[in-house]
C-alpha cells in the first residue's frame, strides 16, 4: 500500500504497521487499559494512544519489537534466500500461536 502511494520507505512503514498490529492484538486480548499498557511498555499513556491509533512516526520497528518482548512474546528474525522469480526481497511478520 505505501509503495503504491509513492513512499520511499514503504517497506519500513509496512513492517511497522504489521508489528503494531501484533502489539495491539496482544493489548486487546489482555483487555489492558492504556495506563496499564503504558506501564508494561515503558512509555507514557499518550504514546499508547498513538500506538493504538497507528500513529507510528514516534516508533521504530526495533521499539515495536521491544514492546512485543515486554508483552511476553518472542520475536524471531529469519534471514532466507530470496525466492526464485521475485524481483525484490520482502519482510514478513507472522503470528504464531
Amino acid at each position: 500500500m505505501f509503495a503504491d502511494l509513492g513512499y520511499s520507505d514503504a517497506r519500513e512503514r509496512t513492517l511497522k504497521v504489521e508489528l503494531a498490529m501484533e502489539v495491539n492484538r496482544v493489548l486487546k486480548a489482555r483487555g489492558l487499559a492504556q495506563d496499564r499498557a503504558a506501564r508494561l511498555l515503558g512509555i507514557r499513556q499518550p504514546h499508547v494512544s498513538d500506538l493504538v491509533r497507528y500513529r507510528l512516526n514516534r516508533f521504530s520497528a526495533e521499539r515495536l519489537m521491544d514492546f512485543l518482548t515486554r508483552l511476553g512474546k518472542d520475536v524471531e528474525i529469519r534471514i532466507a534466500p530470496r525466492r526464485s522469480g521475485r524481483r525484490r526481497s520482502g519482510v514478513q511478520v507472522s503470528h504464531v500461536e
